[in-house]
């Protein structure tokens, strides 16, 4: 029984790797693409709680980024065929403050007004230059490529890393997004509402520049340009 169980399983079901199983949705959506180049910002590990490894293992590659270097060893040794880069992403080039709160941490963030939100204290505070999406991609091997995929989660701060992204120039097909609601104090998914998230600064923006919402997965927004063709 327990083999006739899990032959069903390995047929007919897909192992997530997200953290809210927004990776199914994008691969479902990608069905017939096996060779799409993503751009994951905020990648953290290459394989745990990931939006793009379930793409990778399908033959996709492209550019990964964080603001740690111990996460992007991570990323050399399990994707060495990746552009892997330590950065820090925003809307210009600036010298920024950085909240550590441990190694490798998906929580570390460049937001001030998520630190005075949380109830633990960062452990450190670094400084560094951040970098925009735009001269990343312009200095990386896939420069000249249709970007396919945006996955980003930076602990509020998606909206600043797109603000000045040329969205007219990549024309990429979709974007994963994290987004929460520091304003009305609201984290966790079950307190959030979707007057919210039409309301926020990252969903006006990416409508802005021809894109629709088609799916909301805890708080991952996916969105997709309205020219879209599978």
């Amino acid at each position: 029984m327990n083999f006739i169980k899990k032959l069903y399983y390995d047929k007919y079901t897909k192992k997530s790797y997200s953290i809210s199983s927004v990776d199914l949705v994008i691969d479902r959506m990608f069905a017939n693409s096996n060779n799409g180049i993503y751009l994951d910002i905020g990648c953290n590990h290459p394989i745990k709680f990931n939006n793009t490894y379930l793409l990778h293992k399908r033959g996709w590659s492209g550019i990964n980024i964080d603001l740690d270097s111990r996460s992007i060893k991570e990323f050399q040794k399990f994707r060495p065929k990746d552009y892997n880069v330590q950065k820090i992403v925003s809307s210009n080039e600036e010298m920024k403050e950085i909240y550590i709160y441990h190694e490798k941490s998906a929580v570390n963030t460049l937001s001030k007004e998520l630190v005075d939100y949380r109830k633990t204290k960062p452990r450190e505070i670094l400084k560094g230059r951040s970098s925009t999406l735009n001269k990343i991609i312009e200095e990386s091997p896939f420069k000249s490529k249709k970007i396919n995929l945006i996955s980003i989660d930076i602990e509020n701060h998606e909206y600043e890393a797109l603000r000045n992204f040329n969205f007219e120039k990549y024309k990429v097909d979709a974007i994963i997004t994290e987004c929460t609601d520091l304003a009305q104090k609201k984290l966790e998914i079950y307190e959030q509402s979707i007057e919210f998230i039409l309301s926020s600064k990252i969903y006006n923006l990416l409508v802005k520049n021809d894109y629709k919402l088609i799916n909301w997965v805890n708080s991952d927004l996916v969105f997709i340009r309205k020219d879209f063709n599978k």
